[in-house]
């Protein structure tokens, strides 16, 4: 259930205060734990009281569940695999109504999906959400088998779509889209985006290998095996992820690149679709592009508050030129995103140059990259300048071309942001001279240089202090008399973080500002050692340094920081 509107319910009842709602929203928001069992560990409402009052508050029928066994022929209306898929439990039904409890009984477009599915009418009825997910697991079986079950109607014995011919492997294409289009090939791959919405992964990893076939999800950076289905199935579920994808089935000896938009549980979501030919087939790489879960406000990503300050202040000159910088999956896009989020108002014209579109906002014209056409970034940074723009974002600075038309913008009053693959602050100053800009051209331009990574956040559900080695402390430079007394922690592992001890990411930030003293040592071509010396002289405090202030307020670990620093 969506915590900010059950406890917006429960505060105009009168049951709680406005300041006591933000708390437990917070509570249930950090720690990922259901709104109800907030309630309950706050020991504000029981579980049975708080289901009895939103059922009432809803107009509709309260059953407490506690025993009960469905009619297997009422559980028969509603196929398991759409229970499973929308947590929903026939309990009654009468003339063309069915009654249907759902484990988030908000949800009122669930409801939608099953009436239109079904071609019955839905009739509401409020429980127990345990007890709700008790039946639908015991009567319609849980995920793990639903996996089993997709399985074992696909066999052992699923015609493959390669015919031996001359010595060599013909691929037969008709026969390939059948078989995408099967119903359980079809079942399958829905579930595998399903589960991977669900685990909250950023991308989805389809690997076939000589005697295996690997499905693998990453949520918070990390890699996760998910068991690996049956060899033969690779190339059926390949298939099938290239015709949601729309892209060429016969194709197999090429690149290719799609997009897949679907709605997953409720909410759109965007997959952009990558294939890569490999020795024993294609490798497919899906990114999850999932507006619900990225929160695209500056406020949100946890910047130390001067970093914060400066940057508000920053983007709203007229010109200049803002570079973040890090490697791929540090969250540079999503930090720029933010930044133009900030300044998107009505007396602003904003547009950006992507590879690709990542998430459509109102309000900011965006433009996709297409170098098969010749539609590059040099090439649209040229239009950009004849659409009067006030602020202009590139998605990455890669040549000398489009970093001189990104200068000439910011020096003709625009305020230009871009992004860099350098490992730190300074490098990024290097990285231009290196392409070709006039070292004058870039101290004249450049306001700051963000340098950033995402470290995973230790689970609050689990949140153990201990006291780390010196060995241990060795590796961040530190002695047991540096770290006076503070304290260090863990995730010890628990089912809100699937054991893993870690549940989202934070940024760890550096900030370069780019002062007169700066501006004299790119002139005079200082090396990137030189310029990080007198920024820290200055004051910088380093990504290093930021990551201990992360381990320090018990929002990361030892490990992460080191890892990414």
């Amino acid at each position: 259930m969506d915590p900010r509107q059950t406890a917006n319910i429960f505060h105009e009842l009168g049951y709680i205060s406005q300041e006591q709602a933000d708390i437990l929203v917070q509570e249930a928001l950090d720690i990922g734990k259901p709104i109800d069992q907030v309630f309950a560990d706050n020991q504000i409402l029981e579980e049975y009281a708080f289901f009895k009052i939103l059922a009432d508050s809803m107009g509709v029928d309260y059953y407490d569940l506690q025993g009960f066994e469905p009619d297997p022929q009422i559980l028969q209306l509603v196929p398991g695999g759409l229970a499973r898929l929308h947590r929903a439990l026939p309990i009654g039904a009468g003339g063309n109504t069915i009654l249907v409890a759902l484990e988030d009984p908000l949800n009122t477009q669930v409801a939608e999906d099953l009436r239109f599915a079904l071609n019955r009418d839905i009739q509401l009825a409020v429980c127990p959400r345990k007890v709700v997910s008790e039946l639908i697991n015991k009567n319609y079986g849980a995920e793990a088998s639903s996996m089993e079950e997709i399985l074992a109607q696909m066999g052992d014995n699923m015609e493959i779509s390669m015919e031996e011919g001359g010595g060599s492997e013909e691929f037969n294409a008709q026969k390939a889209a059948s078989e995408a289009n099967s119903a359980p090939i079809i079942r399958y791959v829905d579930l595998i985006l399903d589960k991977a919405i669900q685990a909250r992964a950023s991308d989805v990893h389809l690997e076939p290998f000589e005697t295996e076939f690997k499905v693998r999800y990453r949520v918070d950076g990390a890699m996760y095996e998910m068991d690996p289905p049956p060899k033969h199935l690779a190339l059926p579920v390949i298939s099938r992820v290239k015709v949601m994808s729309n892209l060429n089935i016969a194709e197999r000896r090429l690149p290719q690149d799609g997009r897949i938009q679907r709605e997953i549980n409720g909410r759109p979501v965007d997959l952009r679709v990558s294939t890569l030919p490999t020795t024993f087939g294609e490798s497919v790489v899906m990114r999850v592009l999932d507006r619900s879960v990225v929160n695209l406000e500056l406020e949100t990503l946890g910047m130390p508050d001067d970093i914060y300050s400066f940057i508000c202040e920053l983007i709203e000159k007229p010109n200049g030129i803002f570079i973040v910088t890090g490697p791929t999956g540090s969250g540079k896009t999503t930090t720029l995103y933010s930044c133009l989020g900030k300044i998107n108002t009505i007396d602003a014209k904003l547009l950006t140059a992507e590879d690709p579109v990542e998430y459509e906002i109102d309000g900011i014209i965006q433009t996709a990259v297409n170098d098969s056409i010749g539609l590059t970034f040099a090439s649209l940074l040229r239009a950009f300048l004849r659409q009067d723009p006030d602020r202009i974002m590139v998605g990455e600075t890669r040549d000398m071309e489009t970093a001189q038309i990104a200068i000439q913008a910011s020096l003709t009053g625009h305020f230009v942001f871009t992004t860099l693959h350098t490992n730190d602050s300074a490098g990024a100053v290097t990285r231009l001279v290196d392409m070709g800009v006039e070292p004058f051209l870039i101290s004249a331009a450049l306001e700051a240089v963000l340098a950033q990574r995402l470290v995973r956040r230790i689970c609050k559900g689990c949140l153990t202090s201990y006291e780390p080695s010196e060995s241990v402390l060795g590796q961040l430079g530190l002695t047991p008399y540096d770290i006076g007394d503070n304290n260090f922690y863990y995730g010890k592992g628990c089912d809100v973080c699937n054991t893993t001890g870690y549940k989202g990411r934070k940024g760890i930030y550096e900030l370069l500002k780019v002062t007169d003293p700066i501006r004299e040592l790119i002139n005079e071509r200082a090396s990137d050692i030189q310029l990080r010396q007198k920024a820290i002289e200055q004051g910088m405090v380093t990504i290093r340094q930021d990551g201990l202030r992360s381990i320090f307020n018990g929002e990361s670990t030892i490990e992460e920081v080191v890892k990414y620093t």
